[in-house]
């Protein structure tokens, strides 16, 4: 097992569907804001986050999601869909992870190392989530609390003494 990763393994699934609970009562209107810079509207790219780590835990557990080519706006889906893949990364991180390992990525056009992969799993949905956060700000909200130490708080993996 590789209990140094399950932390931020599971705060990055904690996370997304965090923020997708908390853009579950907004308009539709409100769903459709972008901001300057950001992926798109809030349901795509949370779409997006979601799809992507599908994507990069399919790839380091040899693991196909039936559903990793279908985007979506709804947002219960989502949630669904993220659970799914914090299944899978359990799964990948309570097996040996050979960091060393070559993936291929870009439709075949690069190669690149497990370690590196796992890195960019978990950087791509922050900085994603934090596009959504702007955006949420924008109109006015004050975005959702899911940094670490929230996630740590709400799990008991933090404590008072």
């Amino acid at each position: 097992m590789h209990d140094v990763l399950l932390d931020p393994f599971r705060h990055n699934g904690w996370a997304t569907r965090e923020l997708i609970a908390f853009c579950r009562p907004l308009s539709a209107g409100q769903l459709a804001a972008t901001g300057v810079g950001t992926f798109g509207d809030i349901p795509a790219t949370l779409d997006h986050i979601v799809r992507c780590d599908a994507s990069y835990a399919a790839r380091m557990a040899d693991h196909p999601f039936r559903w990793v080519d279908e985007a979506t706006a709804d947002l219960d889906v989502l949630d669904d869909r993220a659970v799914e893949v914090g299944r899978v990364w359990e799964d990948v991180l309570a097996a040996p992870i050979d960091t060393e390992r070559v993936i291929v990525v870009d439709d075949g056009a690069h190669a690149t190392r497990a370690g590196i992969f796992l890195a960019q799993a978990l950087n791509h949905a922050n900085h994603h989530r934090e596009q959504v956060c702007a955006i949420l700000t924008g109109l006015g909200f004050a975005s959702p609390d899911i940094q670490a130490w929230e996630y740590a708080w709400r799990t008991g993996r933090i404590w008072d003494r």
